[in-house]
């Protein structure tokens, strides 16, 4: 990356180049907003770095956007649309679920369970969910949700945010329950999922060219299942509104 000053200015600007390509112009106000404006996207961005990755886009960036907002578009008029988080006993790859919600598309809450995950709670999980021991000691456990649980889910189109991480802690919890993967399966086969990461991060359009793909975004809210559902839909509802 090249960033050359204009001789003829005296405001803190500079033009960008790539490997000797025009990409366009930040104008940084450190005076003003303390932000950093990329011209010809009329974006602004309190991190250049961030700045630099919208002069980065690809060609196919609009286009891409576009089609990100038609996904949402079509999840939202969905009438068999979830939208799920699950919370963990841990960090970890292998922690089980304490906390499972699900709303369908309107917001309804559809479930909203706090889980004895019969294994320990990380002090590292708990600061961030707020979950305790002591809150789940008598809760129930995934296995006596698990009837609830497939009747909600058969049929539906289920969306997260990161839905590899949500999936897989359902899978986990089902072969504890189950010790047959192929139950397993058809448990999980019962229903489509999606994740919305992905369009999120297209939307927002930061491009990083050292894995030529679009940062991922942060969804945001506290760390509670049901206010993470919530979050997924307004997030859904605003992509849909672009392109």
């Amino acid at each position: 990356m090249q960033f050359v000053r204009p001789s003829d200015t005296e405001r803190p600007s500079w033009v960008l180049y790539e490997h000797g390509r025009y990409l366009g112009t930040l104008h940084a106000r450190p005076d003003g907003d303390g932000r950093w404006h990329a011209q010809s996207a009329a974006e602004q961005y309190v991190s250049l770095d961030d700045a630099v990755r919208v002069l980065r886009r690809p060609p196919s960036w609009h286009q891409e956007r576009v089609l990100a907002a038609r996904w949402a578009r079509g999840v939202l008029a969905d009438p068999a649309l979830l939208v799920i988080d699950v919370q963990t006993a841990g960090l970890g790859a292998q922690a089980w679920a304490v906390q499972i919600a699900a709303m369908d598309g309107t917001g309804r809450v559809v479930v909203n369970e706090l889980l004895n995950p019969n294994e320990p709670i990380t002090a590292a999980a708990s600061s961030l969910h707020g979950i305790t021991p002591a809150r789940v000691m008598h809760a129930a456990t995934f296995s006596d949700l698990l009837p609830d649980l497939a009747d909600v889910l058969r049929g539906r189109r289920c969306v997260a945010y990161k839905a590899r991480f949500d999936h897989g802690v359902l899978a986990r919890e089902l072969i504890r329950h189950h010790r047959c993967p192929s139950t397993v399966r058809a448990w999980l086969g019962a229903c489509r999922w999606e994740d919305a990461m992905r369009p999120a991060a297209v939307s927002k359009g930061l491009w990083l060219a050292n894995r030529s793909t679009y940062r991922n975004q942060r969804l945001g809210g506290p760390y509670d299942a049901a206010a993470k559902c919530r979050a997924l839909i307004e997030s859904l509802r605003h992509l849909a509104s672009l392109g």
